[in-house]
């Protein structure tokens, strides 16, 4: 074993030496450079930089090399210093040994006489960031205008799969039959199963006409308010929604985020193109006139959009410094990094990206777009940037009812001075007349203004010292009056007239205050991303890379507006239809979303460590159809899933797999595990319990008895520690995930189990795991037994009588075919000996249907204390067993954000 794996190193070297004999020489720029930046820039010519003496950032400084002279002899790879530093792992210092791979490519470069594929600049500065080599990047090149390759009956996106298809020798899977089109084509547009009549209806319709009846289908689905869910839910992955602010043990709720989720949501119903939902996001505020009253529903919807800023980790409520400011503006410039441009921009924080064309120059010129809406010499607190959606008619009909109200307010203090006054007279009356005016006097004077004989003879009179608005009641006993339940009824007056008052709403908005010119804050880049060491001053603009194609400047302040209006001109740049990224990335992301990978798979991505394009012909037409069409995602989404290549079967063969183990080529349909909100609501849908109310506050969520998250109005003491107390909901809990509150410190449990994502910032690409939790999950859990219960509730009401005919509805329910009279069989005598077997062995419901089932919810079931059969576990040992359902990847309690004193930290609730 130790010989093979001192030969590994050999035979890679030979196998670059065979393929550089046949293909072009290796060049510096386009095959070392790259390797160099990634691992020594930052100690052998970065920032001036130069250990040893050494500048590795062109071909003749490390041919001159350093203090110990020539790094590298052209020709005579023995002979070479620096291939002997990295073959032994003494270089790059510090870190981990270079890849076999890249050694063998420094070596082979050597060996080849150190070639340059142009002459080397003189001396190096901002002009040469990038070579030609990075600047070509594919991603960073203009979306071209590319045809589809011409085959008979073969067009649009078929054709380029097709293409890739022939290359290979393979060829389209059999069309998928109708219940299954029909089933993939809900869960994809609307996130839930289609009901029994949805699904006879379509198979009918396809038998008489398929591919019209195929595009009525989803001309059907689009036009759903669920579609707006369940597309919604992937645009706010890649935003980070959250409804809290993710920072440290409190988590603050962020309890006006809805509005935003809600204005997403009915945005992609309304199919608002998406260059306008792009802009309203990054500049909604510089679009609505200031100041922010009186606002039209336009407005409103545009305010909402700019929710979008504020959606990273947010820690200035609880910790007002600079480095939680810097943290909560770099999170931001990341997420927009990977929503937009497909880019991991936040890379070039600290330095040059290792990677790609982006200078850490570019990364503060990009948040110079937004400094002035942050503004860290005025830093505005979360609760501080809401905006208020009371109209100045509506204040005025506040102030009216308000005024009401503290008439009201003031006769019961009046009354509740004159029940003071009687009652006292009537106690004071019981002490002997020496003691009656001292003690009346000592009651009158204000508690700190007592003297100590006062506070003594009080004490001596509990009755009358303990007198007080809130203790009338213990004297209406002795006096048989009614004293406390008046006042009462005159608070709950008061009340019930204020609650008549128009309900003030907010934004959570993202908004830049007016300033002159010469207090706009300033954007500095920071030495090595440290806040405390500012280098020279930087002005708004794109990536630089991009100024060979486009302009990429941004204007410092626009004179039309009192705003600085950086961000709309960057957003109206970024969607002239121009820009190489943003169409690319979000058909990347439909794409993605429809086959499970996108093609390119890295959807956050674009740059050298992500996925090349599997077809990037077709990614470009896609772009120009795309923008072509309004920037419709609607018009996307009809594209894709009326193509051959959507409408394929899934079924596996042989051949296919041989060849394209990978399905990159896209010759069968992917089979996808559904996501984790689809999961409950489709147990929801199939149960009969869905509440189809859209938007709206959150459904909150809390800690059970057992530590773990669930549904439910908390009810924790003033301690903090569950009560196992439950507050009905009023069928709350049976609307659709999205509305289930996103708190970073509390992802249900459910969701936890099954991937949800974690969002810090955000999440471009969702990671399926196939672990034991989630078995365990779905037989264990008692969440999953009431939906089993109320799912068997539904059949039993509309099955009929027959078992078998339940059976077969329960079956038509959950596949949408009918079961085989096999399939049928087998399944009653499964019920009936499971029927005998809990008769002999009763063990009590999760949930008693039809007494209490409606203001019970499912998440809650696992805290209900029920009678528990003979010879059944003891709570407690239940508690051991539950935090199994909820284990998180392992990453969540080490994140490296836990551990730099800001960010919210996973909590282990081990059983009591």
């Amino acid at each position: 074993m130790r010989r093979m794996t001192g030969m590994r190193f050999p035979i890679v070297f030979l196998l670059i030496c065979h393929a550089s004999a046949v293909a072009a020489p290796l060049t510096f720029e386009k095959d070392v450079r790259p390797i160099l930046k990634a691992n020594c820039f930052h100690c052998h010519g970065e920032e001036g930089e130069t250990k040893g003496g050494l500048d590795v950032r062109l071909a003749r400084f490390i041919l001159k090399g350093g203090k110990s002279g020539p790094a590298i002899v052209p020709g005579k790879a023995a002979e070479s210093h620096l291939l002997e530093l990295v073959k032994a792992g003494e270089m790059p210092k510090g870190k981990s040994k270079l890849k076999d791979r890249d050694i063998a490519v420094l070596e082979a470069w050597v060996t080849q006489g150190a070639q340059t594929a142009r002459a080397e600049p003189e001396k190096l500065g901002p002009e040469h960031a990038f070579t030609d080599e990075e600047r070509a990047w594919w991603s960073l090149q203009p979306v071209q205008n590319v045809k589809p390759p011409v085959k008979p009956e073969v067009l649009g996106i078929d054709a380029f799969i097709d293409a890739k298809h022939a290359e290979k020798g393979l060829s389209f899977s059999p069309e998928a039959d109708p219940v299954t089109f029909i089933r993939r084509a809900s869960f994809d547009l609307t996130g839930l199963p289609p009901t029994l009549e949805e699904v006879d209806h379509f198979v009918a319709a396809y038998i008489k006409h398929p591919a019209s009846s195929i595009e009525h289908l989803i001309d059907r689905l689009l036009a759903s308010p669920h579609y707006g869910e369940r597309w919604g839910r992937h645009w706010l992955d890649a935003a980070g929604y959250a409804d809290s602010e993710g920072f440290g043990e409190k988590d603050l709720e962020r309890k006006w985020a809805w509005k935003y989720r809600d204005y997403v949501i009915d945005a992609l119903n309304k199919d608002k193109p998406f260059d306008q939902f792009v802009r309203e996001q990054l500049a909604g505020d510089e679009m609505v006139r200031q100041p922010y009253k009186n606002l039209s529903q336009d407005e409103i919807e545009k305010l909402s959009a700019t929710g979008f800023l504020r959606m990273p980790p947010n820690g200035t409520a609880e910790k007002n410094d600079p480095v939680t400011q810097n943290a909560n503006i770099a999170d931001t410039v990341k997420m927009v990094g990977t929503s937009l441009y497909g880019l991991t921009i936040g890379c070039a924080q600290c330095h040059d990206h290792r990677y790609d064309p982006i200078s850490q120059a570019d990364y503060y010129r990009l948040r110079a777009v937004f400094e002035p809406g942050f503004d860290t010499k005025a830093w505005r607190l979360p609760a501080s940037r809401l905006v208020s959606l009371l109209t100045d008619a509506e204040s005025v009909e506040a102030a009216k009812i308000e005024a009401e109200a503290k008439k009201l307010d003031a006769a019961r203090l009046a009354k509740t001075e004159e029940f003071i006054t009687e009652v006292l007279e009537k106690e004071l009356a019981k002490a002997p007349e020496k003691d009656r005016e001292p003690l009346r006097t000592a009651y009158r004077t204000e508690m700190k203004k007592r003297t100590a004989d006062q506070t003594k003879l009080l004490k001596a009179w509990p009755r009358v010292n303990q007198l007080s608005a809130g203790s009338l009641y213990l004297y209406d006993t002795t006096n048989k009056t009614k004293h406390a339940d008046t006042l009462k009824k005159m608070t709950e007056e008061a009340t019930a007239v204020r609650g008549k008052k128009p309900v003030e709403e907010f934004l959570h908005a993202f908004v830049e205050l007016p300033q002159k010119p010469e207090l706009v804050p300033a954007t500095f880049i920071f030495n090595r991303g440290n806040h405390e060491q500012l280098k020279e001053k930087v002005t708004p603009s794109d990536l630089t890379v991009l100024a060979a194609h486009r302009k990429v400047e941004v204007s410092e302040k626009d004179a039309k507006l009192p705003t600085t209006g950086r961000r709309l001109a960057f957003a109206n740049a970024l969607t002239d239809g121009k820009h190489p990224l943003l169409a690319r990335v979000m058909v990347n992301r439909v794409w993605m979303h429809h086959f499970g990978k996108g093609i390119v798979a890295s959807s956050g991505d674009f740059g050298q460590l992500g996925s090349q394009p599997t077809h990037p012909e077709l990614l470009d037409w896609l772009a120009v159809e795309f923008m072509r069409e309004g920037w419709s995602l609607k018009h996307l989404h009809r594209l894709i899933m009326t193509s051959r290549t959507y409408r394929q079967s899934s079924t596996r063969d042989e051949k296919r797999d041989r060849i394209d183990p990978d399905n990159t080529l896209l010759s069968r349909m992917s089979v996808r595990r559904l996501e984790a909100e689809i999961l409950r609501d489709s147990l929801l849908a199939l149960s009969g319990r869905l509440n189809p109310k859209i938007g709206g506050a959150p459904v909150p969520v809390m800690f059970n008895e057992e530590g773990q998250v669930v549904i439910g109005i908390d009810t924790t003491d003033t301690a903090g520690r569950p009560t196992g107390k439950y507050l009905a909901m009023n069928g709350e809990e049976f609307r659709r995930s999205i509305y289930v509150q996103a708190r970073r410190s509390r992802p249900l449990e459910m969701f936890a189990t099954v991937d949800a994502p974690i969002m810090e910032p955000s999440c471009d690409v969702r990671s399926v795991t196939t672990v034991s939790p989630q078995s365990l999950l779905l037989m264990n859990s008692s969440i999953m037994r009431v939906h089993a219960q109320q799912f068997a509730q539904r059949v039993q009401t509309e099955g009929g009588k027959e078992l078998a005919d339940q059976i077969r509805l329960a079956w038509r329910l959950v596949h949408g075919k009918a079961p085989s009279e096999s399939d049928v069989q087998q399944s009653v005598e499964f019920v009936q000996a499971q029927t005998e077997f809990y008769k002999a062995n009763p063990t009590p419901l999760e949930v008693q249907i039809g007494t209490r089932s409606d203001r019970h919810t499912f998440e809650d079931a696992g805290r209900t204390r029920l009678p528990r059969p003979h010879g059944s576990l003891p709570r407690a040992h239940e508690r051991q067993r539950a935090p199994v359902c909820g284990l998180r990847p392992l990453a969540r309690l080490t994140s490296r954000r836990a551990w730099r004193g800001g960010r919210r930290k996973s909590w282990c609730f081990l059983p009591r």
